[in-house]
């Protein structure tokens, strides 16, 4: 039976932050960096190699604010400022892209989680046949595996990956499926983003809670019932912060309806113009990766990590 049609969806600006502050820094004769987009390609080259797919696309963040700043106006609003030797290198890596023939999609108003997640509904809808790889340094992408989507994720650096599917994720987070996971950080938060969560409720409270209610909904109506067995100085927590509770999920729930045309055969992966792309990379100075690229003559096997 011929292996399913798979489609490989990279995050952008997750792999490009993961490649910049993994690698040393790397710069040509005349002095630009790119370092990112080096560790980008060794990335996307793995992904072509192992993966074998049969579309690929791209998606990136834009520098305006999002819909997820105008609900909460402190969201991220701790994190510093992208260095400018990360943004200089995007441009870089999305002509690498279009020279490999890869589509990249962004919309301002919204993250590449919410394109990501747009992108692997519509694939669905085109294609149920499809099967769907997130490869992404970010595990807010997790919310999305399902039984036709995994996520391949950078652990460490730019070479070693991990698989999650459904069993992945319940294995990583103590039994709660990956549904639950913005309910999860509704009550935990998430420092990383400013998203505040419940103060005083930690990740294993918060992986408890999520297991025996099921739900946030579930939760506070569970505790204002007579019989709830939830310790007061809790339910006083949750009953405190039930505002930030609900904020803090719709700052966690990836938008899956972002106002992007995605043509899924558009993006189907295979032929590019290899002249093209080696001029690319001779201007990077990135001569080690010619021979590493697809049609290139081959050294020793490839191992195919298709799980499907």
């Amino acid at each position: 039976m011929a292996e399913k049609p798979l489609l490989v969806v990279i995050d952008g600006n997750s792999v490009i932050h993961r490649a910049f502050h993994a690698l040393p820094p790397l710069s040509t004769k005349t002095g630009q960096i790119v370092s990112a987009v080096y560790g980008f390609l060794l990335v996307f080259l793995k992904a072509v190699r192992e993966l074998q797919p049969t579309y690929f696309v791209a998606c990136f963040d834009t520098p305006k604010p999002t819909f997820r700043h105008q609900k909460f106006k402190e969201y991220k609003a701790k994190r510093p400022p992208t260095p400018e030797d990360i943004k200089s290198q995007i441009p870089l890596v999305k002509d690498v892209l279009a020279g490999f023939g890869v589509l990249f999609f962004e919309k301002e108003g919204f993250e590449a989680d919410d394109v990501i997640g747009t992108i692997c509904d519509s694939a669905r809808r085109q294609d149920p046949q499809a099967e769907i790889a997130i490869l992404s340094g970010d595990l807010d992408s997790l919310q999305l595996v399902g039984p036709s989507t995994k996520v391949y994720f950078l652990k460490k650096g730019v070479k070693e990956t991990v698989w999650y599917d459904e069993k992945g994720v319940e294995e990583r987070y103590s039994g709660l499926v990956p549904s639950q996971l913005v309910d999860f950080k509704a009550l935990r938060g998430d420092p990383s983003d400013n998203i505040p969560g419940v103060k005083g409720v930690g990740e294993k409270t918060a992986i408890k809670l999520i297991r025996e209610y099921g739900s946030l909904e579930n939760l506070y109506a569970g505790i204002g019932k007579k019989d709830c067995s939830l310790p007061a100085s809790l339910k006083e927590k949750l009953a405190e912060n039930r505002t930030e509770a609900f904020l803090s999920r719709e700052l966690a729930q990836i938008e899956r309806a972002v106002p992007i045309d995605f043509d899924l055969e558009r993006c189907r992966w295979g032929k590019y113009d290899r002249e093209t792309v080696v001029e690319i990379l001779q201007k990077f100075e990135f001569h080690s990766l010619i021979n590493k690229l697809p049609g290139a003559p081959k050294v020793g096997s490839d191992n195919n990590l298709r799980l499907w």
